[in-house]
């Protein structure tokens, strides 16, 4: 018998109230570069509008995260802005974790855009 086992990839997506979505695009490039492409965007509700535009430009859906959940999400990262405004050590982490579902994992700590404005991180659930 073959067991044949599918996942989903989900990036999680978090930036400052500045940034504009050449910041997001840069922090997916870097991301996919690293672990490569993924097959859906999220982030919280009050940061979805922005993340939507990057998913109709690169046809890629995307995924809302109430805010109030981010705080059950266990991050690798420990930004003290984040937990001090959002409660978690990662807006991208977290959103990625919670959007991919129960189960899946974080293939890496956060990836930052150059211009410091945005994060990226992604997570990945099994599907049996």
């Amino acid at each position: 018998m073959i067991v044949v086992n599918d996942s989903i990839m989900v990036a999680g997506l978090g930036f400052r109230r500045e940034a504009r979505l050449a910041s997001l695009i840069d922090a997916l490039e870097q991301l996919e570069a690293q672990h490569g492409s993924v097959d859906r965007l999220a982030a919280t509700r009050t940061l979805l509008p922005l993340v939507q535009e990057l998913g109709r430009a690169r046809g890629i859906p995307v995924i809302g995260v109430e805010d109030e959940a981010l705080p059950s999400a266990v991050t690798l990262s420990r930004s003290r802005h984040s937990l001090r405004a959002r409660g978690t050590g990662s807006v991208a982490e977290a959103v990625a974790l919670l959007a991919a579902g129960s189960g899946a994992e974080l293939l890496g700590p956060r990836l930052i855009s150059a211009d410091r404005l945005a994060t990226a991180a992604v997570a990945k659930r099994d599907i049996p």
